[in-house]
């Protein structure tokens, strides 16, 4: 028995030579079928599929090499293999240039015929499942699939149907957590370099010392480990894209060859003596200002704006509130499916506390909210007491804002209270507290000076 079994139509007009296929390839698992000319060949694919047609070349009537033409041009997902008892390298030949997935000379060896046929089989059923993933693939990062009906998302989905098909480098700028390597995606999957690969690399999550090889590639010998020659990640793009994240972590040193990749549209691996040319597209990410690195010496100007053709801004959650609601839909949906569990939405006061939180992690920190709630709900809707307590605590903050102009207390301590709030909500992190409350970092720094009645300190 075959691993793998499929169909197959025999056509010859040899009785003998197609019951003997026909008995073969049954006894091998195979579901199997006969025809005695081409027209009766083109009949029975009309009525069934086949993904193996076992066609003789010279027949009376039609002949193979028509007959394989027939079926190229309406039933193209049908391989055929082709026999003959004229075998000859120019036969052969022709029967690939018409679209033959192989080529079988008489008298055909029965061992032979079962490996040919059943290879093919393989690689037809490889090809609808690789057919299948891009078409899933191309499903899932459809842009229109990135939930949101705010009109700061519209204008993001139409600028990325504006500028997917351009081979221009792009920048995709917003806070962490965002949805950046979505866009990307999305812009890559529905642009002209869909069928080759979308690359994604961390700048940051790779050391410095690995992160050129990674980009560029080595040569065996080049250094201590280098044992074998290795692409490096341009290469793998060709005729793709390379998504460059957290991009503004990429060391100064690495950054003079990139612009030259760009520039030049070819990269040299580690101990290489002669360049490769790539055709790569470039998006690039960040959740920094780059402009502000480049003004600060930590980026280059002339990469900056070899990068920054188009930029892309995400907005953060807390300014898109409207898509609370939709995402909360979708998250529920997926987190529900993947837990085997049915949840048909949240009350009306767990929704409220989402709506009220500020959401410094944005659209991850939401998703990572649903998944727990998933988790941990006992009953067909979310409930507040499924919510972290922070998110729980979000319908407090406002009320904090009530008292405080119901107490006329002054702006100064209004501002001193949020900025604490803020900083408790992000965990400390200053940066992202700086980001929530619309300040620089500068300007943060110099408010808690002010706070804590110290000399104002950089960091």
């Amino acid at each position: 028995m075959s691993d793998s079994t499929g169909s197959v139509l025999v056509v010859d007009d040899d009785a003998d030579m197609r019951d003997m296929v026909h008995d073969l390839l049954e006894d091998r698992g195979h579901r199997v079928s006969t025809a005695g000319s081409g027209p009766e060949a083109l009949k029975r694919l009309g009525e069934a599929d086949y993904e193996v047609v076992l066609t003789d070349l010279r027949m009376k009537g039609m002949e193979g090499i028509v007959l394989l033409s027939e079926i190229k041009r309406n039933f193209p997902d049908s391989n055929v293999i082709l026999m003959t008892a004229f075998g000859s390298v120019e036969t052969a030949v022709e029967a690939m240039k018409h679209g033959a997935s192989d080529y079988l000379a008489k008298p055909v060896k029965k061992d032979e015929l079962i490996r040919v046929v059943e290879r093919v089989m393989r690689e037809a059923a490889l090809r609808r499942e690789v057919s299948w993933l891009r078409k899933e693939v191309r499903k899932e990062y459809s842009f229109h699939h990135i939930l949101g009906k705010s009109k700061p998302m519209r204008a993001v989905f139409d600028l990325i149907s504006r500028i997917a098909e351009s081979p221009t480098n792009v920048l995709i700028t917003g806070e962490s957590g965002t949805g950046k390597e979505l866009v990307a995606k999305a812009i890559h999957y529905n642009s002209d370099r869909k069928e080759a690969p979308f690359v994604p690399v961390n700048c940051a999550a790779i050391p410095e010392q690995l992160l050129e090889s990674e980009l560029f590639g080595h040569m065996r010998g080049s250094f201590t480990d280098a044992k074998a020659d290795k692409h490096g990640l341009f290469e793998e793009a060709h005729k793709g894209t390379l998504f460059l994240d957290e991009i503004s972590e990429l060391p100064i040193t690495l950054q003079a060859k990139l612009l030259r990749a760009i520039q030049e549209k070819e990269i040299r691996r580690i101990g290489a003596t002669k360049p490769i040319s790539v055709d790569v597209r470039i998006i690039a990410a960040t959740n920094l200002h780059l402009a502000e690195e480049v003004k600060a010496k930590r980026f280059r100007e002339d990469l900056y704006y070899r990068l920054n053709v188009i930029e892309v801004k995400l907005p953060p959650l807390r300014d898109r509130r409207e898509d609370i609601p939709l995402l909360v839909e979708g998250f529920l949906k997926k987190c529900g499916k993947a837990r085997n569990k049915e949840i048909k939405g949240l009350t009306e006061a767990a929704l409220a506390m989402l709506m009220d939180y500020i959401w410094p992690g944005n659209v991850r920190e939401l998703e990572n909210v649903i998944e727990r709630a998933v988790t941990l709900s006992r009953g067909e809707k979310i409930t507040p007491d499924d919510l972290p307590s922070g998110v729980q605590g979000a319908r407090g903050d406002r009320r904090v804002l009530e008292e405080a102009a119901e107490k006329t207390l002054p702006l100064h301590e209004i501002e001193k209270e949020y900025i604490k709030k803020i900083l408790e909500k992000t965990g400390g992190n200053k940066y992202q507290a700086a980001q929530v409350l619309g300040i620089d970092r500068k300007t943060l720094y110099r408010k808690l000076a002010e706070i804590e009645g110290t000399p104002q300190l950089e960091g």
